[in-house]
């Protein structure tokens, strides 16, 4: 297990849902994590998740996802060369989203277009 939380997660969320299995349970958490957690289940890639604050865990039901990872090294990117990234990362133009960190929180780059703000890249799925 690597010292990246985010990417950890993420991947076991991809290995589950390979192995098409309906829940997985990820036994460390960060802040960051659940942010990405609430921007995926907006947009259905995940059904449902449930932190377990005792016992520092979280238990996610998997939706519509074929592909989830965190983006590394974490590019910084400014607000005209998000297009870029679009294309590197997601198989089609209307297809996916990436996750930004930008000084008003974690934003897909749809948002982040549209405020005319870069950030920093930190995960995509589609």
């Amino acid at each position: 297990m690597s010292m990246d939380i985010t990417a950890d997660a993420l991947n076991k969320i991809r290995n589950a849902e390979r192995a098409r299995k309906e829940k997985v349970k990820i036994k460390t958490i960060s802040k960051l994590l659940i942010e990405i957690m609430k921007i995926m289940k907006h947009r259905g890639a995940i059904k449902s998740y449930k932190v377990n604050s005792k016992e520092k865990s979280m238990e996610i039901t998997i939706g519509k996802l074929e592909e989830c990872r965190a983006i590394k090294p974490r590019y910084t990117v400014k607000k005209g060369a998000i297009e870029r990234y679009i294309r590197r990362y997601l198989p089609a133009r209307n297809m996916g989203t990436i996750i930004l960190s930008t000084n008003k929180g974690l934003i897909t780059h749809e948002e982040a277009v549209q405020e005319n703000i870069g950030g920093c890249l930190i995960a995509y799925f589609y």
